[in-house]
């Protein structure tokens, strides 16, 4: 069934319904523009609402951004701004493949029924014109046919008058002569334009209207199909950027469980972890007697024979560090060595150092507790602290880190230097075979440039491995190791529990600062202090894992201990930041190593 034969008498309502397709191309048209404006705001909102919350720092600069928290919301502030992408992305297809096709199509579409419409007209009036005509003809024929009735009758009536003379007569019938004669002229014109207004009108109506109204069927199921199409590109559009969208809402979900609590409060110790150790208990003094002190566990009484014991002194003195402005630091007292000043029990002979004068004693201990005060004071944080170039201003641990970093980043700069400086060569050396390539004098600046660059950051990495050096010593000092706080590596414990690691560490604090204190006028009673050790049995470590030795380490240092590549070691200490490791060989011996030469696995 097509329309030139069941609609062909129908033109004004495919006129009509040809219009109405095309103003409905024209209006989905107009929709998808207006869709894509839609997309594109959404997409612009998002990149704002991303631009807004994103962290302006450099993540190198930003501390907050080692916390997994933090390195979860900016993936998925990422995810959101590569989701906004992919709305940019449907704007844009739905713009090119559907606005633009589909206008082009339609202005198409229109020229092609205006030249279809405008031939049917024109064959409707070709019609109407040989309808004229052959009404005219019609209409002359009729009038003749009365004009030659009417002569005749009057050549008749005037043959029959007997008073008309034969001029008269003869010239009525000659004039009804010429009347029929032009009657019949008018009947076969008549004739004529009859049969071919009939041969005009069979071809409009079989043959010519339904041609027109064929093709004006094509036109407008072929729009109808493109404009299907069109209907699908919308959501074809949608389904390519759903795997996209699809990979952005798994990377959400993957930042959503990357989320580690316990590794964020690990980075936070790692990031203000100070490295010195915890203050001692002060001290309780009694002024109720003069210069005499009542024992306590952190004093050093004289027992019944007559010897002097030191009690508790590993553990009750430590360098204080203040945690606040309130917090001042409070030292115990010292005597003119450093060490705790000596009491004489109530009914026991007295200390071997009472002997003195007690204001001279009060002046020595004046002497050695300001000092002491303002170490203390020189450790606390504040906005007036002069940034130095060896990071002495932080905290040893804090101090530790920073060097390692700028070590790290001379040590980039300087294989970047020496690989410039190879390019350099190899391309003097090919200038020097070729010379038309070049002239080789003309790098000799630029070599000189990265020899003294090379020189520079040589010097550079010395200076903050020297640095670094003396760092790690003064972080493994204040861990609370028995060795010296700057060049040497830690001397591990005999044996220490996991569990009492940080009384141990306070206690080895406490012998190195007394250690560490400038000897007074008074050095021939040193012996007091150094010929009584206090003893403690304490049972062996039982280790708290295994590791694996990824590289050779040659322990010549003290405190250190020698491992070949893939030996299994004992895990006896962790890490607490400052880079090694306590461990104990099979066949015996236990020491530091760097942390950064195992593969630990714990118990």
């Amino acid at each position: 069934m097509d329309w030139g034969t069941e609609l062909w008498d129908q033109f004004e309502v495919l006129e009509r319904h040809t219009q109405w397709g095309l103003d409905l191309l024209d209006r989905y048209v107009k929709f998808v523009k207006e869709r894509t404006e839609v997309e594109q705001a959404y997409a612009k909102q998002l990149r704002s609402l991303v631009k807004k919350y994103m962290p302006k720092r450099p993540a190198k600069d930003d501390p907050e951004s080692k916390f997994s928290q933090q390195q979860s919301f900016v993936q998925i502030l990422q995810e959101v701004n590569d989701f906004a992408g992919q709305r940019e992305l449907v704007a844009e297809n739905l713009s090119v493949r559907v606005c633009l096709e589909l206008a082009k199509y339609s202005q198409e579409m229109k020229q092609e029924r205006k030249m279809h419409f405008q031939e049917g007209r024109r064959a409707q009036q070709q019609l109407e014109s040989g309808f004229k005509q052959l009404e005219n003809s019609k209409r002359k024929f009729e009038r003749d046919c009365r004009e030659a009735e009417k002569a005749a009758q009057t050549a008749e009536r005037l043959d029959q008058d007997i008073n008309a003379t034969k001029a008269d007569v003869e010239k009525a019938k000659q004039q009804a002569h010429l009347r029929s004669h032009m009657a019949e002229e008018s009947k076969n014109e008549y004739a004529a334009q009859l049969q071919r207004f009939n041969r005009d009108q069979s071809h409009f109506y079989f043959s010519q209207m339904p041609q027109i109204f064929d093709k004006l069927q094509d036109m407008d199921e072929r729009r109808a199909t493109h404009l299907g199409a069109g209907y699908g590109l919308l959501s074809e559009t949608e389904l390519e950027v759903v795997p996209i969208i699809a990979k952005c809402l798994e990377g959400m979900k993957v930042a959503a469980d990357a989320v580690n609590a316990k590794n964020d409060s690990q980075v936070l110790i790692e990031l203000h972890k100070s490295g010195f150790a915890r203050p001692g208990d002060v001290e309780f003094e009694d002024f109720s007697q003069p210069m005499n002190r009542v024992p306590s566990d952190s004093s050093l009484g004289t027992p019944s024979d007559g010897r002097p014991e030191l009690r508790g002194t590993s553990r009750s003195r430590a360098k204080r560090w203040p945690f606040g402005k309130k917090n001042k630091p409070c030292p115990p007292p010292l005597s003119p060595l450093g060490g705790p000043l000596p009491s004489a029990l109530p009914n026991g002979p007295p200390s071997p150092r009472s002997g003195l004068d007690p204001l001279a004693i009060l002046s020595e201990i004046s002497k050695s507790v300001k000092p002491r005060l303002a170490s203390f004071r020189s450790l606390r944080g504040s906005r007036g602290t002069v940034v130095t170039e060896d990071f002495s201003h932080l905290p040893p641990e804090q101090q530790r880190k920073r060097l390692q970093q700028q070590l790290e980043e001379r040590n980039r700069e300087l294989q970047k230097e020496m690989d410039q400086r190879e390019a350099l060569k190899k391309m003097k050396d090919v200038y020097e075979k070729t010379p038309q390539m070049g002239d080789p004098a003309s790098l000799e600046p630029r070599i000189t440039e990265t020899l003294n660059n090379i020189e520079r950051l040589k010097l550079e990495v010395q200076k903050y491995e020297a640095w670094l050096a003396e760092a790690e010593s003064r972080v493994l000092s204040n861990r609370g190791d028995t060795l010296g706080r700057h060049t040497r590596p830690p001397d591990p414990p005999a044996s220490a529990p996991p569990d009492s690691s940080s009384n141990s560490n306070s206690g080895s604090q406490e012998n190195k600062e007394s250690s560490e204190e400038p000897p007074s006028e008074e050095g021939q009673d040193a012996p007091i202090y150094t010929e009584f050790d206090e003893e403690f049995e304490e049972e062996p470590a039982s280790p708290i894992g295994h590791c694996v030795a990824i590289y050779h380490f040659e322990g010549s240092s003290e405190g250190t201990i020698s491992m070949a590549e893939g030996e299994d070691l004992s895990l006896m200490e962790e890490d607490k930041g400052d880079g090694w490791t306590r461990v104990r060989r099979k066949q015996g011996g236990e020491g530091y190593v760097p942390t950064s030469y195992l593969r630990v696995m714990l118990n």
